[in-house]
């Protein structure tokens, strides 16, 4: 695997950081952490398409080594992502792409980045998009003096305007190592982003900035982890915001005796507070390397973050931590990968949160063949499942070395996951698996990416999802001439059409000798089985019951009594998931 985004540069180890050591952001670097099912048993999925170019890139990749680091993707066919190129004198350069209704645009150059990137080597870090062509773009690049500084570009109304550094990072970077690894964009113009600075040659510190109503603010230093980062060696790794200003965000520093340590913070009415170890991290990572690699909110002080640490044993073990009303609980293995994890190393490298304590993870492990694996696990009503392998990818992975990179819920139970697998020796292959409904499917080599990736390196890396089964994804793959490619591909999810036929029973009582209705049993049939969702009988403006649909039908009664004359009942259905909702009347006479 072949791996140059930004976000390696929070996995450079303490030691390398503190004698400056640095991996530059366009080095070619080795794979590093970010981020009983079966398909039948899924009643909806989406359909992934076709794999291409991601159009234009070609024609700047001169230096062929390209990639598409991210996507963000406010509604189905509506996303913006971003990369790194390799011009024709070999550096690394920043584009950035827009899709719109489901067509991927031309890839270009992001505007002002050659005038911060003198120095020819940038780092695309992530994108965060409010709404459709309304984003905000984060990552590094090494300035004319030879010092990597941090950026931010915005999109406003789908024009890109011009990558500056960030405000404020001047002053702290006197050391001239700083980047951008996380931003969260709750609302267009409102943005909370974060990473970190050089202080010196040999220390970095964490650092947080956002923006207001489209205007980025001075950079400051996260309050408290100064305090914490007493071996030199402290960033902000990711950040999210349930609305603009109140975001969480997690992290890492080195205590006193060298030992990495992960942290949480929160910023309430865009406020810093204090940086804090997480809870119970510290009983966990007796090995000393800890790293929470991924958090997500589903509303402001309902949180997930998890990530890695070393126990006593210096085997490598996943975490998970939950946030609920702004107060962290204490850290905890996640269940079944202790089994799983036969040769101690493993890595949650992403989650995501649609819904309070309802999350999905994913990661790596390594079995006692000492191959890389691949897990999901899901969080249902605030409650950790077990860990599993992903159903398929044991077949796939033949050569033992997969990942599983970043994973998009829009719903609860409903998600998307993307990495890579090996099916040979040095060859890996782009990788994807669907979750419906709580159950996780057979993952599958991305479609179209065989025939593209002749060179035998792809990977899943750029994933989004903001509806069930629409989801725009990218990465990379490796030609036929060795050169590396950037690739985008979607996933559509069409509602099926639904019909149904509806009954109206007059429930009749004799009454002083005589008959009179009652009330009416509504029913309605004809709808498929896997239908869910509920259906609701008016007449007029007038609601007379509501039944949920089961099996195909929905039945439900009304006391409502009707004057004599025909009257007309519509039955609405509200569709589910994977149905479009329908109507349809039905006439009756009281006589």
């Amino acid at each position: 695997m072949f791996r140059r985004s930004a976000r390696t540069l929070m996995f450079v180890s303490v030691s390398a950081l503190c004698i400056g050591a640095f991996v530059p952001a366009g080095a070619a670097v080795a794979p590093v952490p970010r981020g009983s099912s079966t398909l039948h048993a899924q009643k909806y999925l989406g359909t992934w398409g076709t794999a291409t170019e991601v159009p234009g890139t070609g024609s700047f990749n001169v230096g062929g080594n390209d990639e598409l680091d991210d996507v963000s993707c406010s509604s189905p066919g509506n996303c913006s992502g971003g990369g790194v190129y390799k011009d024709v004198a070999g550096n690394f350069q920043l584009f950035v792409v827009d899709e719109v209704g489901g067509t991927w645009g031309t890839a270009k150059e992001m505007p002002g980045s050659p005038f911060l990137n003198a120095g020819a080597d940038a780092s695309f870090s992530q994108i965060s998009c409010a709404s459709a062509g309304n984003c905000a773009a984060v990552g590094g690049y090494r300035d004319i003096s030879g010092l990597y500084q941090a950026f931010v570009v915005n999109e406003t109304n789908s024009i890109w305007g011009s990558a500056i550094e960030v405000p404020g990072t001047p002053v702290l970077n006197a050391g001239g190592l700083g980047v951008i690894f996380s931003v969260s964009c709750p609302t267009a113009g409102n943005c909370t982003a974060g990473g970190f600075y050089s202080d010196t040659p040999t220390t970095i510190q964490a650092f947080g900035v956002s923006e207001t109503n489209g205007n980025w603010g001075t950079a400051v230093v996260i309050p408290g982890s100064s305090a914490l980062n007493a071996g030199g060696a402290a960033g902000l790794v990711t950040v999210k915001c349930p609305s603009a200003g109140n975001c969480s965000a997690s992290g890492f520093y080195t205590d006193a005796s060298t030992h990495q340590q992960a942290f949480v913070v929160s910023q309430t009415g865009g406020v810093w507070g204090t940086a804090t170890e997480i809870p119970g991290t510290a009983v966990l990572n007796a090995g000393g390397l800890a790293l929470a690699t991924s958090l997500s909110c589903s509303s402001l002080g309902n949180c997930s973050t998890g990530g890695y640490y070393t126990d006593a044993t210096t085997h490598q073990q996943v975490f998970v931590a939950n946030e609920a009303n702004g107060v962290w609980g204490t850290a905890t293995d996640i269940p079944g990968t202790a089994a799983l994890n036969a040769a101690g190393k493993a890595v949650l490298e992403d989650v995501s949160c649609p819904a309070d304590g309802n999350c999905s993870a994913v990661g790596y492990y390594t079995d006692s063949a000492s191959f890389k694996q691949v897990f999901v696990v899901d969080e249902v009503n605030g409650t950790w499942g077990t860990a599993i392998e992903v159903p398929g990818s044991a077949s796939l992975n033949t050569a033992g070395d997969a990942n599983l990179f970043m994973v998009s819920c829009p719903s609860a139970g409903n998600c998307t996951a993307g990495g890579y697998y090996s099916d040979t020796v040095n060859t890996s292959q782009a990788l994807v698996v669907d979750e419906v409904n709580g159950t996780w499917g057979s993952a599958i080599e991305v479609p179209g990416t065989a025939a593209l990736n002749a060179g035998g390196d792809a990977t899943i890396y750029a994933l989004s999802c903001p509806t069930f089964g629409n989801c725009g994804a990218g990465g990379f793959y490796k030609d036929a001439t060795g050169n590396w490619q950037a690739f985008a591909v979607d996933e559509v999810f069409t509602k099926t059409a639904t019909t149904m036929a509806e009954k109206i029973v007059q429930v009749k009582k004799v009454v002083k000798h005589k008959v009179v209705v009652v009330g009416l049993r509504l029913s309605v049939s004809g709808l498929a089985t896997a239908e869910t969702g509920t259906v609701t009988f008016t007449w007029g403006t007038v609601t007379l019951c509501s039944a949920n649909v089961t099996n195909g039908s929905a039945s439900c009664s009304s006391p409502r009594k009707f004057t004599k004359g025909r009257r007309s009942i519509q039955a609405t259905y509200s569709g589910d998931q994977g149905y479009l909702g329908s109507v349809v009347s039905a006439q009756f006479t009281v006589k």
